[in-house]
């Protein structure tokens, strides 16, 4: 896609451990008459409000008990839960802000958050919170790195909800199997995926994501590989994305589909990804905390293990930065003070840790991270280790800008699916990506001077 179309759509979209982990529905909370910009009321604290999942069906359980604990607690407030997909999201928001409908409150994750305060969709939080009992019981990098990625006016439009961190998941009941010692580096990685293969067998090493959210996939794999360890240059202007050895990173990467992946891996967003491994005979998935869970269902806790993204030879990790996930509060709602109130709630200690245990992510809520289920979910437990210990070091991915979520979702995926193909050289691939970058990051700059 060439980059000069982005402009038009831009007027319509437009650290420690928090900070380095870095639909018009019916019957909505506002009235359905303005779009972003709205005031909205604060309401008479009760009634009705809207609540839409960012993460719909993955979460939808857990966020469906908060809010049967939440109306128990709230007996005249109640709550609509909109389950959304995640790959739907963003698109969903963008078109209630223009032609309303947008729900009181709902999921506002960090990838997605500068697209929204730049439509002026959402409220700030800051003297919400001020004076909540809330107040000094969030994870601080965590309220950093929200507010970062809001925009040049370090308001916070987003109350954190989690952190979340790469994993590399491996069946351990197959490497044994196969004499292989676990894939703590990208050489063993690559030995190990090439080994576990069989495609006679439909027996494969490594399951590679291509379709939605791939490109921050390829994003982790690019700079874990080449040791880079900033996403812009020293002069902030130029991204690092098509640097040589990224570019070397992503052909070996991109190289491994169909040789040692499933052919059906073209296609695969995360939720067809992670089934396809917890059912077969894969022996590595990349991922990251949020399907933990998901994993133990399927294969119990003795055939597989979830350890930090590999490390180079001289034992250097590098990661990119992982989106801190939250919650927003609507500009247009009707009835702020009852969405304020859940809000807080779902954020508590109890449901935050809750909510965190049941994705397997690490808790907003400075108490919740405190509680005894985390270090008995390992890979929760060693993603934590691996990012306090001085062993790993984080590309911060620049999420204040409103472009992010486009540039690295809707007007790329289809051209690294190009590449997988071998219709696109990684080279072109990460030009186009890097153009676009450089474009965003000049307009940021200059707004935010």
């Amino acid at each position: 896609m060439m980059i000069s179309n982005r402009r038009s759509r831009r007027t319509v979209t437009g650290v420690a451990l928090g900070s380095v982990l870095a639909l018009a529905a019916t019957g909505c909370g506002d009235d359905g008459s303005g779009a972003g910009g709205g005031k909205g009321a604060e309401g008479s604290g009760t009634g009705k409000i809207v609540f839409w999942d960012n993460n719909g069906g993955v979460r939808t359980d857990a966020w469906k008990a908060i809010i049967a604990d939440f109306e128990k607690a709230n007996p005249k407030i109640d709550v609509e839960y909109v389950g959304i997909p995640a790959t739907d999201y963003q698109s969903k928001v963008d078109t209630a802000i223009q032609g309303g409908g947008l729900p009181d409150v709902g999921g506002v994750g960090a990838a997605m958050l500068a697209g929204f305060a730049a439509q002026n969709a959402l409220e700030p939080l800051d003297d919400r919170l001020a004076k909540s009992s809330l107040n000094g019981k969030l994870n601080k990098d965590m309220v950093t790195s929200v507010r970062s990625a809001g925009g040049g006016d370090a308001k916070l439009y987003s109350v954190p909800t989690s952190a979340n961190n790469g994993v590399l998941y491996y069946r351990t009941d197959l490497f044994e199997k196969a004499g292989l010692d676990e894939p703590a580096t990208w050489d063993a990685f690559y030995e190990a995926a090439e080994k576990l293969t069989d495609a006679k067998k439909n027996e494969f090493g490594y399951t590679i994501r291509g379709g939605a959210g791939s490109i921050a996939q390829a994003l982790d794999a690019m700079y874990g590989q080449s040791g880079i360890t900033s996403f812009w240059d020293a002069s902030g202007e130029k991204t690092t994305v098509n640097d040589p050895r990224n570019v070397k990173a992503l052909e070996k990467y991109a190289g491994l589909f169909k040789k040692v992946t499933p052919a059906a891996d073209l296609n695969n967003d995360f939720t067809k990804m992670v089934a396809q491994w917890d059912s077969g005979t894969i022996g590595m998935l990349n991922h990251n905390l949020g399907s933990y869970q998901d994993h133990v269902k399927a294969l119990g806790t003795d055939k597989f293990r979830g350890i930090p993204q590999p490390t180079l030879a001289d034992g250097k990790r590098v990661q990119v930065s992982n989106p801190v996930d939250g919650i927003g509060l609507f500009k247009n709602s009707k009835n702020k003070e009852a969405a304020w109130k859940f809000i807080e709630f779902a954020t508590s200690h109890a449901q935050n840790s809750t909510f965190n245990e049941a994705a397997g992510q690490v808790p907003a809520n400075n108490d919740a991270a405190e509680d005894a289920w985390i270090a008995r979910a390992e890979p929760t437990k060693l993603a934590a280790a691996a990012l306090t210990d001085g062993s790993t070091t984080i590309v911060q991915l620049p999420y204040y800008l409103p472009d992010w979520n486009t540039i690295s979702k809707a007007d790329n995926e289809p051209n690294f699916q190009k590449v997988l193909n071998g219709d696109m050289t990684a080279e072109e691939f990460l030009d186009t990506v890097a153009g676009q970058l450089n474009e965003a990051q000049a307009e940021w700059r200059q707004r935010n001077g």
